[in-house]
């Protein structure tokens, strides 16, 4: 059995296809040796029936119709709840240990990044015992109400 020359072996590659001359100045020039130049026609992977300028116009529509940001946590939040956790002596990972939530909620809550959670917010109430929604933010609460 003859083995192929491994040296020389391409796997996977198409091989070159010789360029037809089509006009009769193109095979004369060939065969006298002129260069020729031969344009290749970039038409492969466009789609001509949504060919135009469909895309600016859907650009345009998401621009006139953007969406404002979520608000975020107000800075007195952020306040309340570390001068509350200060007071407690808890550390930010043993206050998120407490509520039951990762140390970086914890980080943007206190630095006014967070977007606000009520869950987490009522969770962060009762633990550290200072109101952070309403009016009077930042206000020690007092026990479960006696009726």
């Amino acid at each position: 059995m003859d083995l192929p020359d491994w040296d020389t072996l391409k796997i996977g590659s198409k091989g070159r296809t010789p360029k037809v001359a089509k006009s009769t100045a193109e095979v004369n020039g060939r065969r006298a040796g002129a260069v020729v130049s031969t344009d290749k026609k970039i038409t492969t992977g466009i789609n001509k029936a949504h060919a135009g300028t469909d895309h600016q116009r859907i650009a345009k529509l998401d621009r006139e119709n953007e969406v404002a940001p979520p608000p975020k946590i107000s800075p007195s939040v952020g306040k309340a709840i570390q001068t509350g956790r200060m007071e407690k002596g808890f550390t930010q990972k043993d206050l998120a240990q407490k509520v039951n939530e990762k140390p970086s909620v914890i980080q943007d809550y206190e630095s006014g990044k967070a977007i606000p959670n009520p869950q987490i917010l009522a969770k962060l109430e009762r633990v550290v015992g200072v109101k952070l929604r309403g009016a009077d933010i930042g206000k020690k609460l007092e026990g479960p109400k006696k009726s």
